[in-house]
Parts: C-alpha cells; sequence; structure tokens
C-alpha cells in the first residue's frame, strides 16, 4: 500500500491508485481486465480518457493524456467524468440544478478522492466534486468487483446553501467511450413479448432509452441495453459494454455520440416531470449504474455478470430453489379447499418442493373471482377456504410439500373494501376521471401509511402461516394519472419517492424474513432490475410460456442475469409435444403449471423422470457458466450449454426452431470444456420408450468437441434434445 498527499488529504492506493504531476491527478479505475482512466486537469476538471483493456503497465498510464488530442472540443468538458449544466457545456449534462438564488449554472471541481477496501475483492473509489462559487458538492462512487470486472456507479448530491436547491436532472454516471463506430443492442416489448432485440448503429445526436410508466417500467423497453465498439460483437469476439440501471421506476440512458465522434454515455433516473428539491444539508443518492466491458465478446461479459449476480446481488445466488406446482393455469380463479388439496397431492405425486396457490383466494365483500374486484382486501375468501390458508400449509406438510402464495400489494380495485376506507391512499388526479389498468389502480408508496399496510400483508401472512414458505410477488399496473395525496404540493418528487418507498418495504421484509424465496412478477418482465433483484430470488421472464417464444425470451434475458434467476414453468402454451416444454422450462428454476390429474400415464412418467433428471442437472444450471451456442434468431437450431466450474460435467439444451422442410441441426461446436480431457456425451430426460439416436460409446477430446463439434441430430422429429457430458477418468 502506498500513501501520498494532496492538500491535507490522504489518499490510499488499493485497486485503484492515484498518481500525481505537477499538472494533474491520474485516477485509474481498475478490475482484473479493463480499466477507465480519470484525470483532474489543473484547472481541477475531472475527465475520462480511456475506457478499455487494462494495460500491462500501470505506469504507462500517466502518458495516456499525451496521446489523446481534443482540438475540436470547444467546451474543453466534453469527456467530463460528471458533466454539468449551466456553464461552458454544450452537449446532454449528467446534472443540472437550480440553485437557492434561481442561478442555474452548475461547475464541479475536483476536490480529493479516497479509495476503500471493503473485501479481497471489491473496493469502493469516492470522488469529491465541489461548485468553486456555490456551496453544492457531488461525490461519485465506483465499486469495482475486481474478478468480475463489474462496475457499479452512483452519485451522492449535496448542499448548503441558504434555501432549497432543485434538481433538474441527477444521473447516476457518465461514462465516456471511443471508437470508429458504436453498435447498439437495445430491447422493446410488450405483455407476453417482452425482450424483442434491435441492433442499430448509433449516429450523431443523442439515442434515448427511457421510460415514463411509474412502476413496470421495464414493460416497453428494458434499461439494459449493450454497445458494442468499432463493429458488432459476437459471442466470442469484439468489444462490448453491457449497462444497466438498477432501478424500478422510470429510467433515462442517453447515448450521445458527439462532434469529435465519441460516445458520452449518461444514465440514471428519468428527470421527466420530476424536478427534485433539496433542504439545506440534505442529499439525494442516486441509484446504481452497473455495467461490465468485454473485449472477449457477448458471452465473456454476460458470464461475467452472471457470477457477479450470484456472488453479489441475489438473494441466496450459490444456494438451491424449489421446483413447484402452480395451480394457476389449471384453476384460474375457479378453485376451493378440495381442488386445491388434489393439486396439493399432485405436488407430492409429481415429485417437485412446493405447491404455489396463486390469485383469488381473498376477498369477502368483494371476492376475488376475477380481476375486476377484491385486490387490496387481504383476507382469506371464506366461501373458497373457509379453514384458511392454514389448513392448506398443513396439508402440503402432511404431503410433504411447502407452501407458497400469490400477492400484489402494490395495488388496489376500485371494487374494494380498502379502495372505500383510504381513498387517499390511491394515485390518481383530484380533478381527472380515472383510468384503469387490468381493472386497478396503484397504491402510493410515497406514503409511509401505505408502506406499513404493504409490509403488514406480507407480515401477517407468515405471522399466521408460519409455514409458508415462499412468495409470487406480482405488479400488474403502471401508473396513470400520477399524483400523490400524502405529497401534496411535492409532486414534482413523486415518481422518485414511490420507488423509494417500495425499496423501504421490501428492505423491511428481507430484514426480518430473509431467507424466503420470492418470485418478481410484473405480469411477466415488466420489473426485472437489480434494482428489484436484491429482494428477489428469482424473476418470471413473461407471461408467455409457449415454448417457442420462451426460447427467445430466455435467450435475450440471458445476456444479463443467470439461469438461477430465472423462473421457467411447463403450461399448456404452444404447440410442442410435452418433451419440448419440458426441456425449455429445466433452462432455469423449474415448475409446473399444468393439470397433473389429466397426464396420461406416460406424460405422467414423463413429468416425473424429468424433475428427478433435473435435480441431478440443476447444480450445473444455476452455477455453471452458461454459453449460447446457436442464436435461434440466426439459424433453425437453439442450442444453449451450462458447464460446471471443474469442466468435468455439462449440459446442452437443442431446439428445432424452424419447422421448415428439412430443417435439422449440424454439428455444433460447444464451448467452455477442458481441451486435455476426455468426455462421454449422452441424452437425457428422453420420453417413455424412446431411444437416442445418438451415439454412446464413443468418447470425444474436449479439444475435439469445441473444434470440430457435435450433432445433437435436432429435426422434425426429435424437436429437443439434452445432451450431458461426464468427464471420464484419466488413464
Amino acid at each position: 500500500m502506498n500513501f501520498f498527499k494532496r492538500g491535507t488529504g490522504i489518499c490510499l492506493m488499493l485497486t485503484v491508485c492515484g498518481m500525481l504531476s505537477r499538472a494533474q491527478v491520474i485516477i485509474p479505475v481498475i478490475t482484473e481486465h479493463n480499466a477507465m482512466l480519470l484525470q483532474a486537469d489543473k484547472d481541477g476538471d475531472l475527465k475520462t480518457i480511456y475506457f478499455g483493456r487494462k494495460l500491462a503497465d500501470q505506469a504507462e498510464y500517466n502518458k495516456v493524456a499525451g496521446v489523446y488530442h481534443s482540438s475540436g472540443d470547444y467546451t474543453g468538458v466534453l469527456n467530463s467524468a460528471y458533466t454539468p449544466s449551466g456553464s461552458r457545456n454544450l452537449a446532454e449534462p449528467a446534472i443540472s440544478v437550480t440553485h437557492a438564488d434561481g442561478n442555474r449554472s452548475l461547475d464541479l471541481k475536483y476536490v480529493s478522492h479516497q479509495v476503500d477496501k471493503l473485501s479481497a475483492n471489491v473496493s469502493q473509489l469516492r470522488i469529491l466534486l465541489r461548485d468553486p462559487v456555490y456551496a453544492f458538492e457531488v461525490t461519485l462512487y465506483y465499486k469495482l468487483y475486481y474478478k468480475e470486472d463489474v462496475v457499479e456507479q452512483w452519485s451522492v448530491i449535496a448542499h448548503h446553501e441558504k434555501g432549497k436547491v432543485v434538481l433538474d436532472k441527477y444521473a447516476s454516471a457518465n461514462l465516456y467511450l471511443k471508437a470508429d463506430s458504436y453498435w447498439l443492442t437495445q430491447y422493446h416489448g410488450d405483455w407476453a413479448r417482452e425482450m424483442q432485440p434491435e441492433e442499430t448503429r448509433l449516429t450523431h445526436g443523442i439515442k434515448t432509452l427511457d421510460s415514463k410508466l411509474g412502476t413496470r417500467a421495464n414493460l416497453f423497453e428494458p434499461s439494459m441495453f449493450m454497445v458494442a465498439l468499432n463493429r458488432p460483437a459476437g459471442e466470442d469476439e469484439g468489444s462490448v459494454l453491457y449497462g444497466s440501471l438498477e432501478w424500478s421506476g422510470n429510467f433515462k440512458i442517453d447515448l450521445e455520440v458527439d462532434p469529435l465522434d465519441n460516445l458520452r454515455v449518461i444514465a440514471g433516473i428519468n428527470n421527466f416531470a420530476s424536478p427534485y428539491v433539496l433542504t439545506p444539508g440534505e442529499d439525494f443518492t442516486t441509484p446504481e449504474f452497473l455495467y461490465t466491458f468485454s473485449d472477449k465478446g457477448k458471452g465473456d461479459a454476460s458470464r461475467k455478470l452472471h457470477t457477479w449476480a450470484r456472488n453479489y446481488k441475489i438473494p441466496n445466488g450459490k444456494g438451491s430453489r424449489y421446483t413447484l406446482l402452480n395451480n394457476w393455469e389449471a384453476t384460474y380463479f375457479d378453485f376451493n379447499e378440495s381442488k386445491l388439496g388434489g393439486l396439493i397431492r399432485d405436488t407430492r405425486k409429481l415429485g417437485v418442493d412446493l405447491f404455489l396457490l396463486d390469485d383469488g383466494w381473498f376477498g369477502n365483500k368483494y371476492p376475488r373471482n376475477g380481476d375486476h374486484a377484491g385486490l387490496g382486501d387481504w383476507q382469506e375468501n371464506k366461501e373458497k377456504l373457509p379453514n384458511g390458508l392454514v389448513s392448506l400449509v398443513k396439508e402440503a406438510q402432511t404431503e410433504g410439500v411447502k407452501f407458497g402464495i400469490w400477492v400484489e400489494p402494490e395495488m388496489v380495485n376500485p371494487k374494494s373494501d380498502l379502495y372505500a376506507k383510504h381513498p387517499g391512499w390511491v394515485i390518481k388526479q383530484p380533478k381527472r376521471p380515472e383510468y384503469y389498468f387490468r381493472n386497478q389502480l396503484v397504491l402510493d408508496l410515497a406514503n409511509p401509511a401505505v408502506q406499513n399496510f404493504v409490509y403488514g400483508i406480507i407480515d401477517s401472512l407468515f405471522i399466521k402461516n408460519p409455514g409458508l414458505a415462499y412468495i409470487k410477488w406480482d405488479c400488474n399496473a403502471v401508473i396513470y394519472n400520477a399524483h400523490s395525496n400524502y405529497l401534496d404540493k411535492k409532486q414534482s418528487q413523486f415518481y422518485v419517492d414511490y420507488v423509494k418507498g417500495l425499496y423501504k418495504v421490501l428492505e423491511r421484509i428481507r430484514s426480518k424474513y430473509p431467507t424466503v424465496p420470492m418470485m418478481l412478477c410484473s405480469g411477466g418482465g415488466g420489473r426485472v432490475d437489480y434494482g428489484a433483484m436484491k429482494y428477489f430470488t428469482e424473476y418470471w421472464p413473461s407471461d408467455n410460456t409457449d415454448p417457442l417464444e420462451r426460447i427467445f425470451i430466455q435467450w435475450e434475458y440471458s445476456y444479463f442475469f443467470p439461469a438461477i434467476a430465472s423462473a421457467n414453468h411447463v403450461t399448456d402454451w404452444g404447440k410442442q409435444p410435452l418433451k419440448f416444454r419440458v426441456d425449455v422450462a429445466m433452462m432455469g428454476r423449474l415448475g409446473f403449471d399444468i393439470v397433473i390429474g389429466k397426464l396420461n400415464p406416460s406424460d405422467l412418467l414423463f413429468c416425473q423422470n424429468s424433475v428427478k433428471t433435473y435435480n441431478s442437472l440443476k447444480p450445473i444450471v444455476w452455477q455453471g457458466d452458461q454459453y449460447r451456442l446457436a442464436d435461434p434468431g440466426k439459424s433453425s437450431i437453439a442450442s444453449v450449454m451450462y458447464v460446471d466450474s471443474t469442466k468435468a460435467s455439462a449440459v446442452v439444451f437443442n431446439y428445432l426452431v424452424n419447422y421448415r422442410y428439412g430443417a435439422e441441426s449440424k454439428p455444433i461446436l460447444l464451448k467452455g470444456l477442458d481441451p486435455q480431457k476426455q468426455y462421454r456425451v449422452t441424452e437425457t430426460n428422453l420420453y417413455p420408450g424412446t431411444k437416442s439416436a445418438l451415439d454412446v460409446q464413443t468418447v470425444y477430446s474436449g479439444d475435439f468437441l469445441m473444434t470440430v463439434g457435435f450433432d445433437p441430430i435436432v429435426n422434425a422429429n426429435r424437436r429437443s434434445v439434452v445432451l450431458e457430458l461426464k468427464e471420464l477418468p484419466g488413464k
């Protein structure tokens, strides 16, 4: 460790080191393979002068500034590390403020920086910037996960002016990249067609990814994206930046190709209709912006994110998950104790861990027999469940399975006791007609009383039913007519305070029930982001459970989220055989949403055997490195591979996604194996009475499988094939 002094401050050189010259301070932000080089120049302006692969010799970082010339930058701040507005900046700002005296200019100068080592692998850099005229400051935070090459960046904004200051824009991060061209991969969609990818070349000007939905922010446009440098990136080649905002509300990501042909990326909370007022001494912390960079393609970048998520973000990311049977598509709202008892016994017969009771179990004055009424009245429906949930929990325990429950505590139907008793808790404009999304409105989580109510729903379920083992948390409505009765004249803070209120509730729940598995469901993938995922063990990718569609949806999610977090259910959607549906659902956390009692003996036996097979494979799927082998968007075959950390075993899922005449597989190059090891390849999860078309006698080296490949023989007669690889003991 080396210490050096600058003024009265002391800086510690660890993962991030500081190096002084007479005119500048250089701050390399370093992970195992990557580096971002920040420079505070002689005028105190903090700039980004390099972003990319780490140099072998760190002493050469002080040469970088002399290599890049920016004579065309009239402002001198195009490459600012956190661009203020109102002074000499002419580009999109990261921060805009209105000072207490009405002045709207801001200038941020470097004051100091410090590194805190949080663990052997994690360090945190803090850089203090201050306006030389106003008592206003911003602290930039960079949390570095060294081995995973992941950075979380955010800002803390504070002031000590004599009056209130208004934050007009308040981004989390401001990146600056240099390349000949930039290729953006973004996503769009809607209910049942989530994560539709689009790749375009960025041109001069600003491309904005954003949401103004309030909640379910990812419904139309997720906050995850990729930017490839110089050319579109492939799975195993090309330089690519992955980015995602850890925020479950309105977001805004600006990608600006500036006049010097460099790319400015500014990401944070959407400032649409959201000026935020800070009183003197108050601070504002922005959400984390997550990013990683790889010069080895998209596959390497996604595996870094998967490892990071399992190790640091997703609850119990290194642990296990419950397989389950859900009643939703078997019963919808039409059930009673007797019918549910039969499904609980089917859960045991199937061999899965847990029975999940979905929507429709609550409401009395306004019974929940459809989605028009009852939401908000979280008392068991006496007609359907005369003995309450506790009897079902006990019945599940008697059958040797666990019990889970569906809730949607953030929402309310106008036909409910809650709406009648607490109209002031509902988000709606007082002078406008109500407008509904799925026949419901959103509760005002900016209000602490509503936060207590929502927390109390979950807490009382556990208090009354100690055996409760799982929560499916839904969120179906976006926010129309945004207005908070609680915030009164601070309406511009509503969109931000709503999400903060949601997180306060989730923090309380996780504090009291830290190990309970919870599924993040938002009518599908409407709220899949790492801001929410730090509270949930898994997410629901889409209400579209057609297995063919799910191959594409799960493929795109896999760029950003590990398989252990993906909740995949076998349903009756689609025209594919049962084996195809089960095989697709096995690429994550396996669940069933079918009527077990209606399965013929062969189908039931197959499902029972599949659960056993899955239980043997799930450690590889959940914790292994994922390799996308054949892209369903580019070929007739989709192929995804998972390899365990020792490279001793692997599983490969292969599917026919194009049913045109003659469509079939060819040898597929496998990845991630040890070229020196010998492997036997076998087909698993076969349907009863069928035999594999593969030669199971031949042994292949890892080198052969990765160089020549292996044909799973997928065709119209074998639409899905699951391969298992096992290392043979050395001679």
